[in-house]
């Protein structure tokens, strides 16, 4: 009997120890369901994006940049030069200086324009699954900036942020953003709808044709007519013009009166820059009232100006377009040498050409061309046609000697 009993007692216990070990095996497990639930309860489902939600922040990419452009890292506060394929995230800064200027292209499809002496910064640039809701967000810190978009569907947002003003960009809209060194702003409406309120909550609603400035103080101005840019006739866009028996020419430079707003005087730049860098500028010609003026003693090489108008008001239009002429003398017939030519594929038709040349030389490549710096070396992007497999690079002297080159487009794809 005593050997019964505990064969009894030594059964019973091994099935109760089994039996505690499942009973807390599901005590435990119903404290986690009970403990997700409540979570749920109180935050909402955390996985209830995964699928549908939206992605992470994509990079903004630049279209094209020229000159002295710098990205800001907001991770790392790295300064880097950007390549074809860098992308900004949100923090990111963009900084174009006197001879920079990029194009960017965000979720959205709106392009962006930094211009020179600018600097800019990418809040946010976010867009879902499928791309039909996107939330872009830019701030201009300092020079200008102009935005086109295109057609957005219903919940999209594009703002764009300057120190004084908070602007909603609607669809299909083009306009400039103008942060000035003084601490006025300026705001140009170009087409489509810019809905605009600065910091104490005054709000306007410019359209296409509208300009408004922003006083120190923040103080946004009566709506006015957008003064439009006088367009340039005279010379025409890389005329040559030969020097005289005294070495220099003379040139006429013309433009025509704004087709919108009324222009109480002109300002006209010449310079041997693009971009027209203070050391480079020629001449400076402020106050003009006629549609003319005359660039003389002008010495062999090449040349850019570009003309903005005034109204009466104080609102000034954007600048036109640089064009460029030259002043050549009769040439010597002597070979313009150009090496280490090289076409780097960045992706779809567009290349990088890449070489070197005397300074001062002029390269034009489909469309293109650019000033050989100091250095010898150059580099210029181009949009090639579908199809083709190989362009001429023509090369000016600043004596006005030419020569032709052609280079195959059978190129590397550059590294990513």
């Amino acid at each position: 009997m005593i050997t019964k009993t505990r064969r009894f007692v030594f059964d019973w216990w091994v099935v109760q120890k089994r039996f505690v070990y499942l009973f807390i095996a599901l005590a435990m497990l119903c404290g986690f369901a009970g403990a997700t639930a409540l979570y749920v309860w109180k935050y909402g489902n955390p996985l209830k994006n995964v699928g549908t939600g939206t992605k992470p922040p994509s990079g903004a990419r630049f279209i094209s940049f020229e000159g002295d452009v710098r990205v800001i890292r907001s991770a790392t506060r790295e300064t880097i030069v950007p390549g074809s394929d860098t992308e900004l995230y949100p923090g990111d800064t963009v900084q174009t200086q006197a001879s920079g200027r990029a194009r960017v292209s965000m979720a959205d499809g709106s392009t962006l324009v930094v211009r020179p002496n600018s600097t800019i910064i990418v809040r946010d640039n976010a867009s879902d699954d499928d791309g039909k809701k996107t939330n872009v967000h830019v701030v201009v810190d300092s020079g200008q900036m102009y935005v086109r978009t295109e057609k957005q569907p219903e919940g999209t947002n594009n703002v764009v942020e300057t120190p004084k003003t908070r602007n909603k960009i609607g669809e299909q809209t083009g306009a400039s953003f103008g942060v000035n060194p003084e601490g006025t702003e300026e705001i140009r409406v170009n087409t489509g709808a810019v809905e605009t309120a600065n910091r104490i909550g005054d709000k306007t609603t410019l359209h296409g044709g509208e300009y408004v400035s922003v006083n120190p103080s923040g103080t946004i101005s009566q709506r006015q007519k957008l003064l439009d840019v006088p367009l340039t006739s005279e010379p025409r866009d890389l005329e040559k013009v030969f020097v005289g028996v005294n070495g220099s020419a003379n040139i006429s430079l013309k433009w025509l009166r704004p087709q919108s707003g009324t222009a109480a005087f002109y300002r006209v730049e010449v310079a041997t820059s693009p971009f027209f860098v203070a050391g480079g500028k020629v001449f400076e010609r402020d106050q003009l009232a006629s549609t003319e003026f005359t660039a003389s003693d002008l010495r062999p090489g090449v040349y850019f100006w570009r003309v903005r108008a005034t109204a009466a008001t104080g609102q000034a239009s954007d600048w036109s377009e640089p064009k460029k002429f030259i002043i050549a003398t009769r040439g010597t017939g002597s070979r313009v040498p150009v090496s280490n030519l090289v076409a780097e594929l960045l992706g779809g038709n567009v290349y990088l050409i890449r070489g070197r040349s005397e300074p001062g030389t002029t390269i034009r490549v489909a469309g293109r061309e650019t000033l050989v710096p100091t250095d010898g070396a150059f580099q210029l992007q181009i949009t090639a046609a579908a199809g083709t497999q190989e362009v001429n690079v023509d090369a000016v002297d600043p004596q006005g000697n030419s020569s032709q080159y052609r280079l195959s487009l059978a190129a590397r794809r550059g590294k990513s």
